[in-house]
């Protein structure tokens, strides 16, 4: 009674010194598994046939991307080639490829930064991962959105392998994201209430959840849209205390939900403007406003009197630089009180999976506004 589909790896093997084995990858029940084929062997090469989407040039993503075919070589003696299995479309991906983000790959790249592989094979120096590991990219810039990968072996992160491959695709950033702006700004203490915008985003889900989690209460602004009522049961099917419009944030109403929840301590911005400042004028005295994006363009904006008067702390949060900063040790802590909410069913995330051969309608999709899921290509 169970479905189970098989995906191969496409390999071609030739005599070298190389260490690989043989796999199939299980999908049974919505989880992906690797099992060998055989034994593993010794004293084979493997080249790898990669279909990545790839730009040379800055520019619409839906302009320069294009799907190319690369053969990738056998690694060498610190490498290990990883097959990607899920790997999702980010606003920070588009950001990249327009060129307008702070880090930028050589041209021609490969896109995505984010996402979930399997070692298939690794050097004679390797000493941290092994065939059939689970890894995330431990830094941006890799190239996700591509069937195989070759790199230094610390350019991964083990990662368990016993949870949904769609949900280990997208652990690194917005979850982690949102684990973070929940930890370093305040001291938040149950009952404490956080504010924030963009609130069906991907960090906005996982904020909802972590915060319920540490029994912190939440206010969740969203713009208005056709199927209002269907998202904001879906927020607070996941543990959203309050959800509303960006067009009752500026009407009396407010004031009452403040009342009755509790002025917010935190509020998380990620998208500028005029929305920025509502969320700082409903802080309590000596609240911070972290800013992690601008998905409208327009700059933040704090009314003079809100620093003088409520002395609100004005912050902004960089996944990337936090984990420039840190360890691995610190990072392995923050996936590890993640991957147990996932496990323990108390994190879930509103995901589209698109097959990676659809990749063009995945990119058309994932440009869309007001989606209510990430979208996760899935490299079968």
């Amino acid at each position: 009674g169970i479905n189970a589909e098989s995906w191969d790896l496409g390999v071609v093997t030739s005599v070298t010194s190389v260490t690989i084995v043989m796999l199939s990858l299980v999908c049974v029940g919505g989880r992906f598994t690797s099992r060998s084929m055989g034994m593993g062997l010794r004293a084979f090469s493997t080249s790898f046939r990669s279909k990545q989407a790839t730009y040379s040039r800055h520019g619409n993503p839906q302009e320069v991307l294009s799907m190319q075919e690369e053969e990738i070589s056998q690694p060498e003696a610190s490498q290990v080639v990883v097959k990607m299995l899920a790997s999702p479309m980010n606003p920070s991906d588009f950001n990249m490829v327009e060129g307008v983000y702070e880090l930028l790959p050589e041209l021609p790249a490969v896109g995505g930064n984010e996402g979930v592989g399997v070692v298939v094979a690794k050097g004679s120096a390797v000493q941290n991962l092994q065939i059939h590991d689970w890894v995330i990219p431990n830094k941006p810039t890799l190239g996700t959105w591509r069937s195989y990968a070759k790199a230094e072996e610390s350019q991964f992160l083990r990662v368990p392998s016993d949870i949904p491959v769609e949900y280990a695709a997208t652990l690194s950033v917005n979850p982690c994201s949102a684990y973070r702006m929940l930890t370093d700004f305040e001291k938040l203490q149950p009952g404490d209430v956080v504010i924030q915008n963009g609130a069906n985003s991907t960090v906005g889900q996982a904020v909802i959840q972590i915060a319920k989690d540490r029994n912190i209460k939440t206010i969740n602004i969203v713009r208005n849209r056709p199927n209002i009522e269907a998202l904001t049961a879906e927020l607070k099917d996941l543990g959203a205390d309050v959800v509303v419009t960006d067009e009752v944030v500026s009407t009396p109403a407010i004031k009452d939900i403040i009342k009755q929840i509790g002025q917010p301590k935190l509020g998380l911005n990620c998208v500028g403007g005029q929305s920025s400042a509502d969320l700082a004028r409903l802080l309590k005295f000596g609240g911070s406003l972290v800013t992690y994006g601008g998905m409208s363009r327009r700059p933040v904006t704090i009314p003079t009197g809100l620093l003088i008067f409520k002395d609100i702390k004005v912050r902004g949060f960089w996944m990337s630089r936090w984990l420039s900063e840190h360890s691995e040790q610190e990072r392995g802590v923050m996936l590890h009180d993640i991957v147990t909410m996932v496990k323990e069913g108390k994190f879930r995330l509103l995901l589209e999976q698109y097959d990676f051969a659809d990749f063009d309608a995945a990119l058309k999709r994932a440009r869309e506004p007001m989606r209510n899921g990430k979208i996760v290509l899935m490299m079968r």
